[in-house]
């Protein structure tokens, strides 16, 4: 592998010759930009603002944008006369717990090679101190231009270094977590610990991307003048209200059939949690039953209609009869005729 810094790791009064190679590479698929029309390539070009002309890469500088767009000048004369200790070394500063680095302070990785038989004997010693004491060592070094921070740890039987964030660049959390205060029972905690069990470990030699492979497909079937057919991605679920202790137990259930626990989904199956009713749904249900019971009913039905003309016409029957005992009082009895 191709070196891309050479120096030396200062252990104390110590010095290791040391060749920094990368040791990631990007598998990702790159494209180019073309002209839609006639499929011709489409490249950048560097151009002056002021004049409008383009300009060789020879006479391109670098400037600082000041806050109100002045441009401060720097040249590579003025950055070399910095002082930079680092510049060829990777100076160990401490030696710490692992578990004492944040993952989110991670960045690109690189092997430390021995350069030459002379850094052997202090290149081995430092890893097999660094296994020793289980510990990492955090270090300082400058590439491309600016000072870095570091983490060396061993990888087999290499020293491996990952370049750290400064803990300044690290962003603080804020506004990310729920602000919605959520309380867990344990029987959720319980299913969401037997789907973790279920689905256990997993090889991660044996992980690839889909995607890649997809992309891949696609461009060789282009290649030879083959249209694939559009496979229809699966629906988004995202936006949805779910019952989690239904679908924590679809997941586990689903997991060990999978894996081929068949044993293990029936005992998933017996030991599925019966969800009870939410308070508010029964409560409106209730609601609703009693409101229609105390509620009239309406005039548009055919039930309603006909006890509503039942209704009336008892009511006008009662009001003939009333009225008939009324006119009786007030009629007085007529006289008989004297023989």
């Amino acid at each position: 592998m191709r070196s891309i810094w050479n120096g030396a790791i200062s252990f104390g009064l110590v010095s290791i010759p040391i060749k920094l190679v990368n040791a990631t590479e990007s598998r990702s698929i790159s494209f180019r930009q073309i002209h839609t029309e006639d499929g011709g390539r489409i490249r950048y070009r560097k151009v002056c603002e002021l004049d409008d002309k383009e300009v060789a890469t020879a006479e391109i500088g670098k400037a600082y944008e000041d806050a109100d767009g002045t441009m401060i000048p720097i040249t590579d004369e003025d950055l070399s006369s910095l002082p930079l200790p680092t510049a060829k070394t990777i100076e160990i500063v401490a030696f710490v717990p692992a578990a004492e680095i944040d993952p989110l302070q991670m960045d690109a990785a690189y092997y430390l090679s021995a350069n030459g038989v002379p850094a052997a004997k202090p290149y081995t010693l430092l890893r097999e101190a660094l296994k020793r004491s289980k510990k990492v060592a955090i270090a300082k070094f400058a590439l491309r231009g600016r000072e870095r921070l570091g983490m060396l740890r061993v990888v087999d039987d290499v020293i491996a270094m990952h370049g750290l964030l400064w803990p300044d660049e690290i962003r603080r959390p804020e506004g990310v977590a729920p602000e919605t205060e959520v309380t867990i029972r344990d029987a959720e905690l319980d299913l969401a610990d037997a789907l973790m069990d279920t689905l256990g470990e997993v090889d991660i030699e044996s992980l690839h991307d889909d995607y890649r492979a997809a992309v891949e497909e696609l461009i060789a079937a282009k290649a030879q003048g083959v249209e694939l057919e559009p496979e229809r991605a699966p629906a988004a679920a995202g936006g949805k209200v779910i019952d989690l202790m239904a679908a924590l137990e679809s997941s586990v259930k689903a997991a060990k059939e999978a894996r081929g626990d068949e044993a293990g989904a029936e005992a998933a199956e017996a030991a599925q949690v019966t969800e009870l009713k939410p308070r508010k749904r029964a409560t409106k249900a209730a609601a609703k039953k009693t409101a229609a019971k105390a509620a009239p009913k309406e005039t548009g039905g055919k039930k309603s209609t006909s006890a509503a003309k039942k209704t009336a016409a008892a009511a006008k029957s009662t009001a003939k009869s009333t009225t008939k005992k009324a006119a009786a009082k007030k009629t007085p009895p007529r006289k008989r005729a004297s023989a």
